[in-house]
């Protein structure tokens, strides 16, 4: 049965080793999100590693030569508990995939489209079910909100995943 691995790849080499791996009849997956970069005064949009150093690769621990790996360009290991290369749950994988744009690209909450002063619930944590208001944007996996909470606004900090539409 094939199961997803972890493979801990050289720095900057995550495509090399994907392609090398599919070359080799492996199914390899390299998840990237596109990330904002300014250098010199231009910004413009990269592609870059969700995981760097890391792709993932599928294969049956039993069935197939999966110590051909190690050897290939662009990795270093499988990642391992002793001996044996550690499973990655499926549900990883497909949550992360669900979350691909048309262009095979991870999004990571740049979805949202929320102007200061929207107001959201927030869904998970110490918060969950509070109505708060959208301040700033941290990050791409951040946002800012304001609670109202003990009869007075206090700033929170929250993830991306948190944000639900108002209800």
């Amino acid at each position: 049965m094939k199961r997803w691995y972890a493979v801990y790849t050289q720095p900057r080499n995550e495509g090399l080793a994907r392609e090398h791996l599919a070359r080799q009849g492996f199914d390899a997956y390299y998840p990237r999100y596109r990330k904002r970069r300014s250098h010199a005064g231009r910004v413009d949009v990269v592609p870059s590693p969700l995981f760097p150093r890391y792709i993932f690769v599928a294969f049956d621990i039993v069935g197939e030569r999966w110590q051909a790996i190690r050897s290939t360009r662009g990795v270093i290991d499988l990642v391992k508990n002793g001996l044996d290369p550690v499973p990655v749950p499926e549900f990883v994988i497909s949550e992360i995939r669900a979350r691909e744009d048309e262009n095979g690209f991870v999004l990571l909450g740049n979805h949202l489209k929320l102007a200061r002063g929207d107001k959201f619930s927030i869904a998970g944590g110490p918060f969950s079910g509070q109505v708060a208001i959208f301040e700033a944007r941290r990050d791409s996996a951040r946002v800012i909100a304001l609670l109202s909470l003990l009869g007075g606004k206090i700033v929170v900090e929250l993830p991306v995943d948190a944000v639900a539409p108002a209800t």
